[in-house]
Formats: C-alpha cells, structure tokens, sequence
C-alpha cells in the first residue's frame, strides 16, 4: 500500500466538504478537518505520515490553510485506539483514515456517520466493514491488502504465465496414510518439504509415540512456488518467470490440499522461517481450515529491518554481478555462493554456537572457508525469486482473524527475529488464542535456525496437540 493511493481517495471526498454549493457560490468554502488513527508509533510511521501530507500538498490541500490536519498514534498500544477514535469523533473530523484492522473496528463502533478511509485491512467484508468490495456501503471505503477473491486472481495470472512451461505444477510429499488425521508442513526460504525429513525435525516428531506419529497423522509436506521440484524460474524460464509472493503461495498450498488430496480441514499448520510467515497467513486466510497454527522462526509483522536488507544485498549481489547477464548466464554467477554464505553467517546459526565452532581466527578463517569452497547447487534465477517473494509480507493487518489455536515459536538468540524488539510480544496480544514460546539461548541453539530442531518445542507440540479443540472435519 502506497501513501499516494489512498491520499487520492482522501481528497475525492474532501471536495464534497470543501466545494460549495451552488447558492453559497460567495460564501468561504468550509476548511476540511481530517483525522488519521495510526496503530504503531509516530517513529514508525513517519515516512508514512510524511508521504500523506507531501500527496495532499501536491494535490492543493496545504496544512494549516486550506487543510487541517489531526494525526493520533496508539505507540504500538491497540487499547488506546477507541479512545483516539472517540477524540477524532468529538473534533468532528469530516473525514476519518483509520489504519489496520484494530483501529478500523474502533472506529466502525465509534460512528456510522463520518467518513472512513480504511488503510492496510487484510478482508474488510469479513471483518464487517464494508458489504463487499464491489459496493461497499455504510461509512466506510479503503483499499484492501489480501483477499481470497484478489489472491485467486493473482494465482490464476500466475498460472496463465506458467503455461509457457512444459510442466507447472506443486511439488508434494507425505507421510502417513490418507486417513490419518491431516497436517501441513511448511518451509522455509531456498528449502524443499523434503528436507523436513531430516533426524532433528521429522525425527524427533513423525516415529511411533512422538507428537506426529505417522500412524495417527496424514503429514503434508509440499514444495512452495518456485521451490524444490515446484515450478521454478530455472525449468525453462529463467529471469522472465512471473513474479510470485507469499500470498500466492499459500493460496496454491491451500488449492493442493482442498482440490488436489480432498482435505477438508488440518489439525495443524506447521512451518519454520518463511513457512512460520506463511502459517501466519493460512491462520488468517482460512481461519475455519484448521485447529491448530505453529508459525515457527517468525514475526507476523512486515518484512523490515536486518530481515529485509539482508535479502536485498543478496538480490542486488546477484544483480549486479556481470556474470548474471540479466538472467542469460551459461554457468552460475559466483555471487551467488558468497552472498549466500554471507547472509547465512550473520543471520542465522546462533552467537553462541558460531563462537563453540570458531573459537579463535584460525578456526573462524577454516569454518568459512569450508562454506566457501562446499558443493552449491543453487540456481541465481531461482535464488533471486525465492528471496524477493517476501518483499511485500505483512500478516499483522489480519490477526484479529484468526480463530486456530495459535502456538507461536520463536529463539531468543534469533537473528532475523531478535526477540528485544518486543513485536511478536505486541502482536501475539491480537490473537484471542495465542501464545509464545521463547526458546532460551545456548551453545546448543542455532539462532533462526534454532526452530529446526524439534526437541527444543516438542514438549509443547504435545500439549497443544492434546488440550486445542478439533474444528469440524
């Protein structure tokens, strides 16, 4: 969402207020009032509230002459968001822009007669806002972020695209027979399903007493777009392959399971790293579709910070390498390896662990040379899509959405995650059924890596498995 998209909207219904009638053609056209309702904190907002007022400047509206302007910010603190909605409804705004859906509840509670311009809601019609999105009603207009109507459109270009391909199609794999009680695995970025199949994950999780036996549970691991054995840039189309997204990923992951295996509903949605992104999104997209959601290595809110700049050094690493050559290269960039470590060795594996595996120079010179120099099998192109789909990620706009038991695992020593910025803290508070397990930091941990490894949070798994409520199957 840009500012200037709903600044457009904004000004539209400011001129019914400030155009005057045609029998009070000399009379001072009335000064329109307009108040915004920020959730987050004014720092975290500013270029936000900066890119509004320049838009409204460059269509006429300059603050303080023909314009006023009432700015309120919750600072993070969503129970102080119905009083700054009843402040704004007492100043009688004419016009209301009410950011995320918390705010946008508040103020739907507040008044049924001043305009509002919603900001940043995942589905305004099933949160009530708004009838439809063809013909909304009411007091209430915006732009919507992610739907199942938008996201299905989005799948379906995607599709279009992919039929230059000799074979499109989602990856799978499972364990377990088909009548036992459904779960979804999910993983993360550059992973495959099959790499869950590992003794730290599956392992300790899928043999016989263990909190998934495959005797008891049908485990659904697929390959995501653009992923494993998934359709993928390096099949045929190189750097032309359509751009894809989180979204479209977990819609295609739904379609496989509802259309492709008949499943009718999942006991839990599993996932690490980006599967922990995407499990925050099935939660709020299918919220009756499940009983149980672990997002795992994970923040429900947007992709920012060391996150999001890391991945963008290797995105411009690979782009900006001559050996790319838009796409067309004959042997793999050498970027691509040492971006790749690079973001490795600062984002994930654990300071404590690094410092036990590299104690002195010598050892930390041998341990990155050995990542240097170790078989890499991955594709620029591919790579390049795989890191740039998370560029528009943000499951904090639907969380008040979520009806499944939501058990949230994150490791205090996470790098890509820190647990210090207090947002998986702030957020998990919007989910009637949630709650966070810390993993506490040691020599034994693996930072972002940590959630990998299933004996630190099986113990839980268990228990949520047994106490959650089975939805209707």
């Amino acid at each position: 969402m840009t500012a200037s998209r709903f600044v457009v909207m904004v000004s539209l219904i400011l001129a019914l207020f400030s155009a005057p009638l045609a029998g009070d053609a000399q009379e001072r056209p009335k000064v329109p009032r307009v108040g915004y309702v920020f959730s987050f904190t004014q720092l975290e907002g500013s270029h936000l509230w900066e890119s509004c007022r320049q838009g409204l400047r460059e269509l006429g509206y300059v603050e303080g002459q023909n314009i006023i302007l009432e700015p309120r910010w919750a600072e993070g603190r969503y129970e102080r968001l119905p009083g700054l909605v009843r402040e704004l409804v007492r100043l009688k705004v004419d016009v209301m822009v009410v950011a995320a859906t918390p705010g946008n509840l508040a103020a739907k509670a507040a008044t049924d007669t001043i305009p509002i311009v919603f900001v940043a809601v995942a589905d305004p019609v099933r949160v009530g806002l708004v009838a439809s999105l063809a013909r909304p009603g009411g007091n209430f207009t915006g732009l919507s972020l992610l739907t199942p109507e938008t996201s299905g459109k989005r799948l379906q270009l995607l599709a279009d695209s992919l039929r230059r391909v000799s074979r499109a199609g989602l990856h799978y794999t499972t364990v377990g027979a088909p009548t036992g009680e459904p779960v979804l695995i999910l993983h993360g970025t550059t992973g495959s399903g099959t790499g869950m199949l590992n003794p730290r994950f599956a392992g300790e999780l899928f043999g016989p007493g263990q909190p998934l036996d495959a005797s008891r549970y049908f485990i659904i691991l697929t390959d995501a777009i653009g992923h494993g054995k998934s359709s993928k840039p390096s099949d045929g189309l190189r750097a032309s392959f359509p751009k894809y997204n989180y979204d479209d990923m977990v819609v295609a992951q739904y379609r496989l399971v509802t259309e492709h295996l008949a499943v009718r509903h999942l006991r839990l949605v599993l996932g690490h790293s980006m599967g922990g992104m995407q499990t925050w999104l099935w939660a709020q997209k299918y919220p009756d579709f499940m009983d149980i959601a672990g997002p795992m290595a994970s923040l429900p809110t947007e992709m920012s910070g060391r996150n999001w700049i890391m991945r963008r050094l290797i995105i411009d690493s690979i782009r900006n390498d001559p050996e790319w050559m838009n796409g067309n290269y004959t042997k793999q960039p050498r970027s691509l390896q040492f971006a790749s470590v690079f973001y490795d060795i600062a984002t994930n594996g654990g300071n404590q662990a690094l410092y036990k595996a590299a104690p002195t120079r010598e050892k930390a010179d041998q341990l990155l040379d050995q990542r240097l120099s170790a078989p890499f099998r991955a594709d620029a192109n591919d790579s390049l899509h795989q890191w740039d789909s998370s560029r528009d990620y943000n499951a904090s706009p639907g969380l008040e959405r979520i009806q499944a038991v939501v058990l949230a695992i994150n490791a205090a020593d996470d790098e890509r995650n820190p647990p210090e910025l207090g947002l998986l803290e702030r957020e998990i508070k919007r989910v009637k059924n949630g709650r966070v397990l810390l993993i506490p930091a040691s020599d034994q941990t693996a930072g972002h890596g940590t959630t990998g490894q299933a004996k630190f949070w099986k113990h839980a798994l268990t228990e949520v498995l047994q106490t959650a409520p089975r939805g209707t199957k």
